[in-house]
């Protein structure tokens, strides 16, 4: 029999090699599944479709990223830059291995030390929300991107790592993914944004549509100018919802209907826009269990079509692709010799396992 090299053993086995961490304890978990069903039904319908193991580590991520924008969002605003400043101390502890006394801090030890998620991608979420207690605005499709590549782009990435893929390729469409949902949300928010003061339109497409950024803030009204804005938005995000399919198929295949539930969800959220004619002002769209069932059912199916996998990274996600190494590191030294030895022979032993149980059910 061909030895297998360390690149072709399945994912899970290569995680056996590294020490399974225990912060987080049942309760944690128990406190990030019920953070996730109030804070993000869409995300939180999509995770069913996830295999356990990976459904509670993306539980702790997604606990701690919206954990993290409601302590930005809640203080006040002088005080927002000290909260991210403590975010990012929380962060050094989480990836020290000595979390803070909170449940999305625990959780999220847990998924870094198991997944050897690089400290850059979280970092890089909440550098968003330094972005945002700035009140900073975009001047160009591009710059709303690196926005995006921010608080979107950077959990897509991690999501990719927790699913054991660590391919560049993948982790690009992941990223196209995270910035076209990103895109989604800001088109659907217009409103709702401006009445907190806040724009996230790229500023020359206002320009061009002859709309004054503080005069809309003063006075949000759906015009038409405005919902040619709204709709050219959505338009750019399904480029990137199209360039997404094609990661999918590198994603484990258990993993691979959960994904595609969370990007027909979200471009769902695009499509009601558009049936309320690019009015995101006075109307906030929302996509209803029912079309959401619907859409679980769909995610089963492959979509088709897309860009090929290895197209080029957009240039605003570049970097955090590039913070990934391509192999992930064993938890242990190579010299401590006793430790991997009893790691590879459970890895051999879940190989018979796995091996007998395929010869019952030939």
């Amino acid at each position: 029999m061909r030895a297998s090299s360390p690149e072709s053993l399945p994912a899970e086995f290569l995680a056996a090699l590294r020490p399974a961490s225990s912060h987080a304890s049942e309760a944690d978990h128990a406190a990030c599944r019920a953070a996730i069903r109030t804070g993000s039904r869409s995300f939180y319908a999509a995770s069913h479709l996830l295999p356990p193991s990976v459904r509670r580590a993306a539980y702790g991520l997604y606990a701690f990223c919206r954990m993290s924008d409601d302590l930005v969002d809640e203080a006040e605003s002088g005080a927002a830059p000290g909260a991210v400043l403590r975010l990012d101390a929380r962060l050094a502890r989480i990836h020290a291995g000595h979390p803070a006394d909170h449940a999305a801090d625990r959780a999220l030890a847990d998924v870094v030390a198991d997944h050897a998620i690089p400290q850059a991608l979280p970092a890089a979420l909440i550098e968003g929300f330094a972005w945002d207690c700035e009140g900073r605005r975009y001047a160009t499709l591009g710059e709303l991107c690196a926005y995006a590549a921010r608080v979107a782009a950077s959990v897509g990435a991690t999501m990719t790592l927790i699913m054991g893929v660590r391919d560049a390729d993948v982790l690009a469409r992941a990223c196209d993914l995270g910035v076209a949902m990103q895109l989604t949300n800001i088109a659907r928010d217009v409103g709702e944004d401006a009445r907190m003061g806040r724009l996230y339109l790229p500023l020359d497409w206002l320009e061009e549509a002859g709309i004054d950024p503080d005069a809309f803030l003063a006075e949000p009204t759906a015009t038409d100018a405005l919902r040619d804005v709204v709709a050219r938005l959505l338009a750019a995000a399904d480029v990137l919802y199209a360039r997404s399919e094609a990661g999918v198929g590198g994603l484990p295949l258990a993993c691979r209907p959960a994904i595609r539930a969370a990007r027909l969800i979200y471009a769902e959220i695009g499509a009601e826009i558009t049936r309320n004619g690019f009015d995101s002002v006075t109307r906030r769209a929302r996509v209803g269990a029912g079309r959401k069932l619907k859409l679980l059912t769909r995610a089963a199916l492959p979509l088709g079509g897309g860009a090929d996998r290895d197209a080029p990274s957009l240039p605003e996600t570049a970097y955090l692709i590039e913070a990934v190494p391509a192999r992930m590191p064993l938890g242990r030294p190579w010299w401590d010799i006793p430790g991997q030895a009893v790691r590879v022979l459970e890895m051999i032993e879940a190989l018979r396992e796995r091996e007998g149980t395929g010869r019952e059910t030939a």
